[in-house]
């Protein structure tokens, strides 16, 4: 065989993700306010942008000049709908935006909507700056306790002292020296509301060190014996892996220093961290769902966050008349060009959100219409087959925005919640629904007669969650409820009280 050079042809087809296109995915990951700046900026740099009314306007004839310009016939973008398909040999910046990541799959959608979610282009939406239905803070939560746990009212100041003094994990910083200097109360009553402090839930909180907090906690689970002590007392040897020390300072064989380690392992180190850290920022709505007197549901955008782009036509034959040199001209068109797309982008956008959101109120409608004890487990995937995107497009439509409806206002990612175990073995509920079932448990519960976790777990089965007790307790945590223990020394105290 012999070697030698060649030419040799081959045809092969590849993906290109323009400029355009990666900026148009940018524009579907923001949320309206962030929308609102990035328009602040395009009006600065192009003069042929434009905010226009609330509402669109009525379509007018092009003049003479414009019919004859095939630059700025690409303009009129009400006359040609940004989702229908395109053929194949059109220009990058006239091809409507599907935005797709992985695929670059083309909006299919034909605009039919269900009858329960039909889109309501028209309204304009209220003027909404609403705070979000956050966590209470550590100290919010803390200070609520003060007032069942003391009728002193000079150690209830004292505690909720403290409580200030406490960082976001729920560690006290600062001496109880300086403490007493500070508020001029003898060291024995400033330890007195430490204490008092310490009993309350999250239990660990309040401690001035690891050690501290893993012990009281150890103390609530009753496994506070002399060998866990000395185990958290040295928690520098088990850092160490020095376990054979360990394990003869502890005076256990090797199964129960298993066991002890286990128990230390399901321990909260910085119980603080469940809750918020802040007081709940303003949350502005991107969607709004209200329901129709038919039964179905008014799906639209927030208009009051996202202004109407348009192009001025007017301008850009004026200043097309003006042009003298072809680089002026040139400039002109880019300018056009770039107006063209970035209002096509972002009417693209407003589709694909409506779509996702009209999509998940379908996929959620018992949550909207009876609450949280309805909500079904719902993945991005299930989302995506149904409206014929791909998953990535679902993810960034659904990142960084709220939707407002009866309930309040949610973000678009708490309606994709896992599923767990029914009694029929099929993950037919979210885990979000079954922390509300332990929450009307745990609040209606007799104060004489706390529910368990094993008590907790019986009436969920008969609820239909079949779940393990460590799954309850998992979520009863999650959700700010203390043990049985805590609970029934809160509520005894109140009783008192």
């Amino acid at each position: 065989m012999a070697l030698g050079p060649r030419l040799d042809l081959r045809q092969s087809q590849s993906l290109v993700m323009t400029p355009q296109l990666q900026q148009a995915i940018k524009l579907l990951a923001l949320s309206n306010l962030e929308i609102e700046a990035f328009i602040g900026d395009a009006l600065d740099a192009n003069p042929l942008l434009e905010i226009g009314d609330a509402a669109p306007a009525p379509a007018e004839a092009p003049s003479e000049s414009a019919a004859a310009d095939p630059d700025l016939r690409r303009t009129t973008l009400e006359s040609s709908p940004v989702d229908q398909l395109v053929s194949e040999g059109r220009a990058d910046e006239d091809r409507p935006l599907d935005i797709d990541v992985s695929a670059l799959d083309r909006d299919r959608d034909t605009g039919d909507w269900s009858a329960d979610a039909r889109i309501q282009p028209g309204e304009a939406g209220p003027e909404i700056d609403e705070r979000g239905a956050g966590e209470p803070t550590l100290a919010e939560h803390l200070h609520a306790q003060v007032g069942p746990a003391t009728r002193d009212p000079r150690a209830a100041f004292i505690a909720r002292h403290l409580i200030g003094q406490l960082d976001d994990a729920g560690y006290l910083i600062t001496p109880l020296r300086d403490i007493s200097a500070e508020l001029g109360v003898p060291l024995a009553e400033v330890e007195a509301a430490l204490a008092l402090v310490q009993t309350f839930d999250p239990t660990g909180v309040g401690a001035r060190s690891l050690s501290e907090c893993l012990a009281l906690q150890a103390k609530e689970a009753d496994r506070y014996d002399p060998c866990m002590a000395r185990l958290i007392d040295n928690l520098e040897l088990l850092a160490r892996g020095e376990i054979p020390r360990l394990k003869r300072m502890c005076g256990v064989d090797d199964e129960d220093f298993a066991d002890m380690l286990a128990e230390l392992r399901g321990y909260d180190p910085k119980p603080g961290l469940r809750f918020a850290t802040g007081g709940g920022e303003p949350v502005t709505p991107d969607i709004l769902i209200t329901p129709r007197a038919d039964g179905g549901w008014n799906i639209q955008l927030n208009q009051a966050t996202l202004p109407r782009l348009i192009v001025n036509r007017s301008y850009y034959v004026e200043m097309r008349g003006a042009c003298d040199d072809k680089a002026a001209r040139g400039w002109l068109s880019d300018k056009l060009a770039d107006a063209n797309w970035l209002v096509k982008a972002l009417d693209q956008r407003q589709k694909t959100i409506l779509k996702v959101a009209s999509e998940l109120v379908k996929q959620q409608d018992g949550f909207f219409r009876h609450g949280v004890s309805q909500l079904k487990p719902l993945t991005l995937r299930t989302v995506a087959e149904a409206i014929g995107m791909h998953e990535s497009t679902v993810s960034r439509v659904t990142s960084n925005k709220y939707l407002l409806c009866e309930r309040g206002t949610f973000e678009l990612k708490y309606f994709f919640t896992s599923g767990v175990g029914g009694a029929d073995g099929e993950g037919g509920a979210s885990a979000e629904a079954v922390k509300a079932a332990i929450k009307q448990l745990i609040d209606a519960e007799d104060p004489k007669a706390i529910l368990s976790d094993d008590a907790l777990v019986d009436l969920l089965k008969a609820r239909g969650y079949d779940l393990a007790r460590r799954t309850v307790a998992k979520y009863r945590e999650a959700i700010g409820l203390g043990s049985s223990v805590q609970r029934r020394r809160q509520k005894a105290l109140a009783g008192v009280r």
